[in-house]
This record gives structure tokens, sequence and C-alpha cells, in this order.
């Protein structure tokens, strides 16, 4: 092990597990806070962690340290947090109380008000926001595949911070601009929830240009949105936000030729939400098609579709039935009967 810092990963599933992994593998000094579940199938099959590009490392139970227990951050230089938002602010309060004022804290989730979270129980410590642009599936049995392409980004700061976490397999940047990006994350995450209506993998989902089309009327109603508040979302790609309803609504030939240069997606991927729905999880909706609502509704703007896919996927958790594989036309459906209702 490293006699460098000492890394928490702060509620480890499957992207904390994959980026714990790895730096563990690479010789850092890491302890994954799992819930019993996580450690339990870790312990029994070690951690395997592959990718879309053919990487494959195995990791020996013997070779990581699992708690269940937060007073494990009394010990940590750097805490990951990887909870779901929901959790965020629980986290919050278990590394104020247990880790030291000077802990260095990355938030590595989705969502744009994690940070803000953290910094109302951690005052002292030197906090950063981060960006996981990458999608990492659970398969089973300690094994994690990353199935897509993306840099980890984390908030510039004191120190070389990026540099130190960097791994040939892990590559790490520091932006300035990471709220920016965020919010440009922000929008591609807003296809995390029609993924999980639709059952199907990214890759086939994609491919569909009825989906595509939802996807980008889903985007500029949001876009629109963050417009009216002086929001300017930036993307880790090289297509502007304000081009990506436009690329969405192109042929699917032409679509798959420019979306394949900008990001590679295994046909395994499916998002985070649809893992969750089908394993009877809470989603992160909250923090995704209800941030776009609650921001509409102080705006006086109509969210439309944001309305839509919020009630369908409450339904879909209340049903506890795992993925609906609804069909894009049944979701047009349930938004026109929405917007009826409202101006009825």
């Amino acid at each position: 092990m490293s006699d460098g810092p000492r890394i928490v990963v702060a509620g480890a599933g499957a992207i904390g597990c994959f980026i714990g992994g790895l730096l563990a593998g690479a010789g850092h000094c890491v302890t994954l806070l799992a819930r019993p579940r996580i450690q339990a199938e870790i312990r029994t099959h070690g951690l395997t962690l592959t990718d879309f590009g053919g990487m494959a490392r195995n990791l020996s139970p013997d070779e990581l340290t699992l708690s269940g227990d937060p007073t494990c951050l009394r010990h940590a230089d750097i805490v990951l947090v990887t909870v779901k938002s929901h959790d965020t602010e629980d986290m919050a309060k278990e590394i104020a109380r247990h880790a030291a004022p000077n802990v260095q804290v990355i938030s590595l989730q989705n969502g744009v008000n994690n940070r803000a979270v953290l910094a109302g129980h951690l005052p002292t410590q030197d906090l950063r926001a981060g960006l996981v642009p990458f999608n990492v599936v659970a398969m089973g049995q300690g094994c994690y595949h990353r199935a897509s392409s993306g840099e980890l980004v984390i908030e510039a700061g004191p120190g070389d911070l990026a540099t130190h976490l960097s791994l040939p397999e892990l590559k790490v940047t520091a932006r300035k601009d990471v709220a920016a990006l965020q919010w440009g994350k922000f929008l591609l995450n807003l296809n995390n929830a029609l993924n999980a209506l639709s059952g199907l993998p990214l890759q086939t989902q994609l491919r569909d240009r009825a989906w595509r089309r939802l996807l980008a009327d889903q985007w500029a109603e949001a876009l629109s949105v963050l417009r009216a508040e002086n929001i300017h979302p930036v993307m880790t790609t090289a297509t502007p936000a304000p081009l990506v309803p436009a690329l969405l609504r192109l042929p699917t030939p032409l679509f798959t030729r420019i979306g394949s240069a900008m990001l590679q997606i295994d046909p395994q991927a499916r998002s985070a939400m649809a893992q969750d729905l089908a394993a009877r999880r809470p989603t992160e909706i909250d923090a995704l098609q209800g941030e776009v609502q609650r921001r509409g509704q102080a705006l006086g703007r109509a969210t439309p579709v944001a309305d839509m896919v919020l009630r369908v996927m409450g339904w879909a958790e209340l049903a506890d039935e795992g993925l609906p594989h609804l069909p894009v036309t049944a979701l047009r459906a349930e938004m026109a009967a929405g917007q009826d209702q409202q101006e009825g």
C-alpha cells in the first residue's frame, strides 16, 4: 500500500467501487464505506473491474479494505462522496461527525446541489465538486463495468489533487468551470429516467429516433429554464449544449455517425436510474426532473416533459415491479393528457 493520503469512498456503489477499486489496485490506501450487501458480495467474489475498451482488473478481498462503519472516516485524508443525492445530507453529517477538519472532500455525484448540501455541514473542509461523465454497470458478483467514455473532472483548488488521483485507466483533470460542466452533465442525465422507463439498453434507445426526439424536447425544455436563470451549461464533448436537441433529431444513420465520435457506449450500458429501478431502489429523479420542475415553477414557466416524467417514474417506483418497458408513444400520450388537464 502507498504511504500517500488515505482515501475513503463514502457510499461505495457502482461508481464508488469502480473508482475506489482502480485506486486501490494502483496502490492507494483506500477504504470502501459500503452497504452490507456490497461488502458481502465483494468479500465473497472479490472486485472485478472491466470496461468497454477491454480493460480487466481483479482484486481479491484481501487487497481491499471494506467497512460499514462511518468511524473509518476518522483516518481519511481524502473523502470521495459517491452516495445518491437523497443521501448527501446524511453522509455530510457523518463526515462532519468523524472526519478531520482539514480533510479534502470531493463530491462525485449526479445533480447540481450536492456541493452546497455538503458545504452546509462541512464549513472548514477543502470541498470540491466533481464530475463522473462515464456510466458504470453493476454486473453482479462483485463485477463493475464501465460502459461509456469520459474523463473524471474535479474542481481546481490548492495542491495537485488531480494528478495524484489520475491513473492510466482513470484520467482525472482539474477545471475551474466545474459548475458549468455539472449543468452540462445534468442535461445529459435527464435521459436517465427515459432510459429506465424504456427498459432498453442505452445504445438501443439512442438508435430509436422517436426516443431521441422526446429526449430532445426534454433537453430544450430544461435548457430554456436554465437560460432564464442565466445558467450556461458546458459540455465535456465538442458539441455546445444548445445544439444537442438538433443533433438528437437527426436521422438515425447521421446521428449514429456523429454521436459515436463524441461518446462511446457499449451494448451493456444502462442508466444508473434504470439499474436502481430494476433493483427496486429509490431513484434520483427528484434531483433531475424535479430540479427542472421546481425552477420552472419559480419562473412561471411550464415544464410538461419534466412533469410527465416525474409522474410516470413515481408510478413505476410505487408499482415496485422493476423496469416498466414503456413505449415512447405511451409517454407522449401521458404528456398530452397532462397538458390537457392543466388547460382544462
